[in-house]
């Protein structure tokens, strides 16, 4: 039986705990945050049987094989160094870690120790993005990928708790990030990218600014619109866009090779094959229309087969992750997200935000080193 424990009891924990319950052969051992009643009320809910205050107190009492670590991202290389001390395996949340260097200390850390790392970058296990990576390894490209487009939209217009906390309170958490509110949801867009890209040091060019509808509102330092050129030395490229105000509001993924493209839908858990080859005369605007309604139709038809079995559910991607890392941990597999992944996704977020930094309004970036000591981990 894997022993599993949570640290970080905040709104992303409740998914945590929903999917780990649903996962055979684990157990949700404890539950541990900085605020007691966090962690009480989340032990509660769902009937965890040990809930702490203390880090140490966790590991000494519960001795946990896996830790899922669902912290501010702020302190997230501090727990996940201390878990992996303990000799824990550990799934951090996205952002994996506040910069590139951190995260190549994790995973150098977890080889010496011989444990296994995750980053939370559960979009790209939900069906249609499983769906996705497969045709790509079946050949549908006809090639390497020639260019790709990540859409990744973020609605801060409506009247959700979290928008509200953040635009209201110059002291939020998410402000205090090197990237601030693109720090905290750009990664899953950029991680399907960094995928299906050859090289590991690829050019960045990017370009932020903060919408007209939040300086309307006399905001001026949160940067919600983002876009970004991605080139690879063998010739791919890349457009990433990060948008509170593009309506409507995409979470989409495109991705062209030299003979077909794919695109991936996320809202609509929809893959679509974009044919490459055009059909001869007037059949292309017959014909081509009939074949987008037909896929559409599949996917339609896919998606209420697996709703009728119990099997789809808004959280797939996150129950496919951990049990992937779960088997990788037993060594049945290789780990979910390829070490590569998560390092060269850094990368790029580290490139995005030094080239904004100006845009944010911070003079200079904090040290890794100043970070930690801001962050605290007892």
């Amino acid at each position: 039986m894997l022993r599993v424990a949570i640290v970080g009891c905040g709104k992303i924990a409740d998914a945590h705990a929903s999917q780990i319950q649903r996962i055979k052969g684990c157990e949700l051992v404890g539950v541990c945050d900085r605020e007691e009643l966090m962690a009480q009320q989340l032990a509660e809910r769902f009937r965890i049987r040990r809930h702490f205050s203390d880090l140490t107190e966790l590991m000494q009492e519960t001795s946990p094989h896996v830790v899922h670590i669902t912290t501010p991202p702020q302190s997230h290389f501090n727990v996940a160094q201390r878990c992996l001390e303990e000799g824990c395996h550990v799934y951090i949340e996205k952002p994996f870690t506040l910069y590139r260097k951190e995260a190549e200390e994790l995973i150098a850390l977890a080889g010496r120790k011989n444990l296994r790392l995750t980053a939370g970058h559960d979009d790209q296990f939900r069906y249609a993005a499983r769906r996705l990576r497969q045709m790509v390894r079946d050949g549908q490209l006809g090639g390497a990928p020639v260019h790709m487009e990540s859409y990744y939209c973020y609605e801060l217009g409506g009247s959700g708790a979290y928008a509200k906390a953040l635009l209201g309170d110059k002291n939020h958490w998410v402000r205090t990030l090197p990237g601030q509110l693109l720090h905290n949801v750009i990664s899953h867009g950029i991680a399907r990218i960094a995928e299906f890209l050859t090289t590991d040091a690829p050019h960045v060019f990017a370009h932020g600014f903060v919408s007209p509808m939040l300086r309307g509102m006399g905001e001026k330092e949160i940067v919600d619109e983002l876009r970004v050129i991605i080139t690879d030395e063998n010739g791919a490229t890349a457009y990433f866009t990060a948008s509170s105000q593009m309506r409507p509001s995409l979470h989409q993924f495109r991705i062209y090779g030299p003979r077909d493209g794919l695109l991936l839908d996320q809202d609509n858990e929809t893959l679509i094959r974009l044919r490459g080859k055009r059909l001869k005369s007037y059949a292309e605007h017959f014909l081509s229309p009939l074949d987008l309604a037909s896929q559409y139709l599949r996917n339609a038809s896919r998606n209420v087969r697996s709703f009728l079995a119990n099997d789809f559910h808004m959280k797939s991607g996150m129950k496919y992750l951990i049990e992937a890392f779960y088997r990788s941990i037993a060594g049945a597999a290789p780990v979910p997200i390829p070490y590569r992944e998560i390092v060269l996704t850094a990368r790029i977020m580290d490139e995005i935000f030094e080239q904004i930094r100006g845009t944010i309004g911070q003079a200079e970036e904090p040290s890794p080193e100043a970070e930690r000591t801001k962050s605290g981990v007892r």
